[in-house]
């Protein structure tokens, strides 16, 4: 128990401290010196400010705190490392040798050594080289975060986009509201430069968020991951599957409802057992 409490430790030293702290200082840096840029030009913040009016101005500055906050709990948290090998098969699913053996082959639960780690893989997990882990429910690692997106962060990364994406259209709202007009192109340059890069950052970020919070969205109303949805035809589970059939696909609305309210571990190899086992 010492033992890996102390790994726990070293793991996260390891994740504040190691290759991610430049990405992960740049970020904030860069959050703050936007939120700083919004207040100090004449925007609508910077007048409610002067003004007494102090609630929009409170709210936005939680709201980037909050959006800073949960950026640091998705880069540092355990996305799900697999650490050591599981229980026995037989034991985590509750089915005997008969019933694995009724399974056909190309719908094989056993689990596979890990060609890196060496150590067992559950269902949907994948070695990520980066992180020199396996990760349950591996979905990306991601160069944003310098960390890997799986089973224990990804509603946490999720919930980030969202939050992110409205700091990001809310702080290109103010930004717009800040320019001031001039007789010349050159004079509105001059006095509207850092306010106009500040606008364009805010604007490709909230692009970029955009199509990252659609495409997770929408790759988890259909209960699957990035890795699978790129390399199903690699997979060894998947690869039986025809081009739109999902084993673990529960329907739309119990994919949404399990991702975002269900906080149990969920056994893949028992979903798609019992997926396998429905009469065709």
């Amino acid at each position: 128990m010492q033992v890996s409490r102390i790994t726990k430790y070293a793991r996260m030293f390891k994740n504040v401290f190691g290759s991610g702290f430049l990405v992960r200082t740049a970020h904030v840096i860069l959050t703050w010196v936007i939120t700083l840029i919004l207040f100090l030009h004449d925007t609508d913040l910077r007048k409610q400010e002067e003004t007494g009016e102090l609630l929009v101005p409170v709210v936005f500055v939680l709201l980037v705190l909050v959006s800073v906050l949960l950026y640091f709990a998705v880069s540092l948290m355990d996305p799900g490392f697999v650490l050591s090998d599981d229980c026995d098969l037989q034991l985590i699913l509750g089915i005997s040798e008969e019933q694995q053996d009724m399974i056909p082959q190309t719908k094989s639960l056993r689990q596979r050594r890990c060609g890196h780690c060496l150590l067992q893989q559950p269902m949907r997990s994948k070695h990520c080289q980066t992180c020199q882990h396996c990760v349950r429910r591996y979905d990306h690692h991601c160069p944003w975060i310098e960390n890997c997106v799986g089973e224990r962060n990804h509603r946490w990364f999720v919930l980030y986009l969202a939050v992110q994406l409205i700091v990001l259209l809310w702080g290109l709202h103010m930004a717009w509201s800040g320019f001031s007009h001039a007789a010349t192109w050159q004079l509105w340059l001059k006095a509207n430069g850092v306010l106009l890069a500040t606008a364009v950052v805010a604007a490709v970020l909230s692009l970029t968020v955009l199509l990252l919070l659609g495409s997770h969205l929408y790759l988890v109303s259909l209960n699957t991951t990035t890795w699978e949805f790129m390399s199903r035809h690699r997979i060894s589970y998947l690869k039986h599957c025809g081009a739109d059939e999902n084993p673990f696909d529960r329907g739309t609305l119990r994919n949404l409802w399990g991702f975002f309210c269900m906080w149990e571990t969920v056994v893949w190899e028992h979903v798609y057992f019992r997926q396998g086992s429905e009469p065709t």
